[in-house]
């Protein structure tokens, strides 16, 4: 069972602090074993907040060293302007050079930046902060746009939700899709945003009917087996490519060729965990169409072959 310590500053953003609580708690093996154990590690009472507002005090029974046992460590979001103590920053060099993964939710971004875990990496920060990151951190390679970022050994995240989406998919990288759809449905999310999404989604109220999206989206999902074109997907929306795309973006906040590849990763992992189905057979039924489309696809968005990936999830 891996141990996740997260790390709470005086400071720390209330929501950015549960989050990880909450995702990795929900987490459980196939035989219904805990898959995590969470400890919220303060070296005193901390003051938590939500914007400019203090809500409460926490206090816990494990300090900032007892971070040192643990497999996982988060640094939720905190004031950016802050320095964080010296003894903290030690630790997570210390912790980084024994091979721990470190993650940051949303500001924690900067007390990684100042621990020198950033240098040299690609990251990422709630949109607001991003230039100021690039500014104090100038050997990081600061994207702005995407929910978050997966590095190997060090993560970040965008702000608040794209926390939750950088949790999910620790889950996911530990212990497959099937854990990680659990732990999704157990609250009330979609499990299939990918770090590559835009972190700002312009919501709007639809121009008219053929804006609406969720009937063609549903659609999509049915039709996950066959090669569908962008334009059978907008004669489905009843609407041209071009505004189809425009009308994607807004709602989804990526394109529809990118949305349905995700899906259909997603739904490989899901057969690749789940059934005995030849590769051949498992390519065709997502809409990959051969072997090596999936090959490609899946290795690129996962990381690993679907081979492997059967081999280490296989439940």
């Amino acid at each position: 069972m891996r141990v996740v310590a997260v790390l709470a500053l005086d400071g720390v953003s209330a929501f950015d602090l549960t989050i990880p609580c909450q995702v990795f708690a929900f987490a459980t093996r196939p035989d219904g074993s805990p898959a995590y154990e969470v400890r919220v590690c303060a070296d005193s009472t901390v003051t938590t907040a939500a914007g400019p507002a203090h809500l409460f005090q926490l206090s816990s029974p494990y300090r900032w060293e007892d971070a040192r046992a643990a497999d996982v460590i988060i640094v939720p979001g905190v004031p950016a302007d802050r320095t964080p103590p010296p003894d903290l920053v030690a630790l997570l060099r210390q912790a980084a050079a024994g091979g721990t993964r470190i993650a940051s939710i949303c500001t924690g971004a900067f007390v990684l930046g100042h621990a020198g875990l950033l240098d040299g990496r690609r990251a990422t920060t709630h949109w607001r902060f991003a230039d100021a990151l690039a500014r104090r951190f100038p050997g990081t390679q600061v994207d702005p746009a995407v929910l978050f970022v997966d590095d190997g050994q060090v993560l970040t995240s965008a702000g608040i939700a794209a926390g939750l989406d950088l949790c999910l998919h620790m889950v996911r990288r530990d212990h497959g899709a099937t854990v990680a759809g659990q732990v999704a449905r157990s609250m009330v999310m979609a499990p299939q945003r990918t770090g590559g999404q835009a972190q700002f989604i312009e919501y709007r109220v639809p121009e008219d009917s053929a804006a609406a999206l969720g009937p063609t989206m549903q659609w999509m999902r049915d039709k996950l087996g066959e090669p569908l074109t962008i334009a059978d997907i907008a004669a489905h929306a009843t609407m041209s490519k071009r505004s189809l795309a425009r009308h994607f973006r807004a709602q989804t906040g990526t394109t529809p060729q990118r949305w349905l590849l995700a899906l259909r990763v997603q739904r490989a992992r899901e057969l690749l965990e789940s059934t005995d189905l030849p590769l051949r057979r498992v390519a065709e039924t997502t809409g990959f169409g051969s072997l090596e489309s999936l090959r490609h696809h899946f290795t690129r968005q996962v990381g690993t072959t679907p081979s492997a990936y059967r081999a280490a999830f296989r439940v």
